[in-house]
């Protein structure tokens, strides 16, 4: 057991350096630095921050940014919070004669009405329809129409044209990232500091991807080799699709 934010300052002062100075270096901002060395958790934005901010600081300092990590896992971090269930439906799931349990069966109730109605009335319209005399088209229309070739179906060409991979690039600094498969809740492929001038692959095969950006000023974002637009201008999130971005919770 070490003092973190203590070990912290001291390697910064033996370096000569101010808050300011490692802000310039590695784009974290001065009070972030200040709450690590202080180890005042509550003032930074998540544990997932905190630990990236640890690491990148730590390692800057010429120190081991694992062992830090690793220090405030085993002191500091909170544990992930269960999925809020709202308490009206965890009772109510139990009690199968409940309120809970009749709402499915009126709802369901009611989608066989209206599908019973629709039913009925496309009975009744295809009936109407055999009664009326039938209709002749001319012979030269028909042809006409026959020997118009039809036009291609274009959804799935326009769907499997779109991009499967992008890139994350530190074009204007380093910027902490934190990806993850599918969403906000799917698995995580990076969670680091991104050094400027190196470029993050991204894989879209398998559906969006969400980013939690720390500097969105310093990254751009490229969709099949183009650049695409709408990040934020501060720490933020959000999801990348195959048809560009959009903000994310």
């Amino acid at each position: 057991m070490f003092e973190i934010g203590g070990s912290l300052r001291e390697a910064r002062l033996k370096r000569n350096l101010t808050p300011a100075d490692v802000q310039k270096a590695i784009r974290i901002r001065d009070r972030y630095l200040q709450a690590l060395e202080e180890e005042r958790w509550e003032q930074l934005p998540g544990d997932a921050y905190t630990k990236g901010f640890l690491r990148t600081y730590a390692d800057y300092l010429g120190l081991d940014g694992s062992l830090y990590v690793e220090e405030y896992n085993s002191r500091f971090a909170r544990p992930e919070e269960p999925a809020f269930v709202p308490e009206r439906f965890a009772r109510t799931g139990t009690r199968l004669g409940g309120v809970g349990f009749l709402r499915p069966l009126i709802v369901i109730a009611v989608i066989v009405a209206i599908v019973a109605g629709l039913a009925a009335w496309q009975l009744s319209s295809s009936g109407d329809n055999q009664d009326a005399p039938p209709t002749t088209t001319p012979t030269t229309t028909a042809s006409h129409h026959s020997t118009k070739p039809k036009k291609p179906h274009k959804t799935h060409a326009s769907t499997s044209a779109l991009p499967t991979t992008a890139a994350v690039v530190a074009s204007n600094g380093n910027s902490w990232l934190w990806v993850r498969s599918g969403g906000a809740n799917g698995p995580t492929v990076y969670q680091g500091t991104l050094l400027q001038g190196k470029t993050l692959p991204v894989s879209l095969k398998n559906g969006s991807v969400w980013i939690r950006i720390g500097d969105p000023t310093s990254i751009q974002i490229r969709l099949g080799g183009k650049l695409v637009h709408g990040l934020p201008t501060q720490v933020g999130n959000v999801l990348l699709t195959r048809r560009g971005i959009r903000p994310a919770a």
